[in-house]
């Protein structure tokens, strides 16, 4: 067992970028003037989500929507790919997640202080803070931003890894169980069943709730 759970997180480089490179394969470019129903649901499924993403930005933000819709499928196809049998979601690694929270969340910090210099500034010190706190509150505001790329690739790393441990841990009962009882048998298999259900919707909101942090971030910036 001890084994099996090592090896869910030691992974060849190979494999991660065979698994990086995956998403790419799933949404193909159409190239003829009458697309059929995967490419429709496709172009639907990136409007809706452009939708909300853009919804808080100007025309001048609007410049952001091929970032923030690449970010989104990217994340959300690596987190389903780890449900497939025999294979590895790459999101579940903190490294690739921060190699993708750092870049954009360092923009954001750029971008603030060179567009809005004085709000960036101000949002280190809220207004009406009491003299004797500006010190403290400007130190723990300056924490808040620092940590926003860890908290980032952690929120992301922690809820695509719980998922995939738990159904990874209730599976092996099942198959222990398989000798045992079968109305046990039963009850696990159907519970394996909902939590690949509920790992499904995380994976997708998972993507989103990214993707929609940085287009905050980008909307207080610039």
């Amino acid at each position: 067992m001890n084994e099996e759970l090592s090896a869910f997180f030691d992974v060849p480089v190979g494999t991660m970028m065979l698994a990086i490179a995956f998403p790419a394969i799933l949404l193909p470019t159409p190239n003829r003037l009458i697309t059929n129903r995967w490419i429709t649901i496709q172009q639907w499924l990136i409007q809706l989500i452009m939708k909300q993403l853009l919804s808080i930005h100007n025309a001048k933000g609007l410049s952001w929507s091929l970032m923030l819709i690449t970010l989104t499928l990217f994340i959300g196809l690596t987190n389903l790919l780890g449900l497939l049998p025999y294979s590895f979601a790459p999101t579940t690694q903190l490294t690739v997640n921060l190699s993708m929270a750092i870049p954009l969340w360092t923009g954001t910090v750029v971008l603030g202080f060179r567009y809005k210099t004085k709000v960036s500034l101000a949002h280190l010190l809220p207004q009406g803070t009491p003299t004797f706190l500006i010190p403290m509150i400007i130190i723990i505001e300056t924490i808040s931003l620092l940590i926003r790329p860890v908290t980032l690739a952690v929120r992301l790393t922690a809820n695509i890894t719980a998922g995939h441990l738990l159904i990874h841990l209730t599976g092996t009962a099942t198959l222990t169980l398989l000798s045992i009882h079968s109305m046990t048998i039963t009850v696990t298999f159907v519970t394996v069943i909902l939590l690949t259900i509920l790992e499904l919707a995380v994976a997708l909101i998972q993507a989103y709730v990214f993707a929609l942090l940085i287009s905050l971030y980008l909307h207080e910036s610039a």
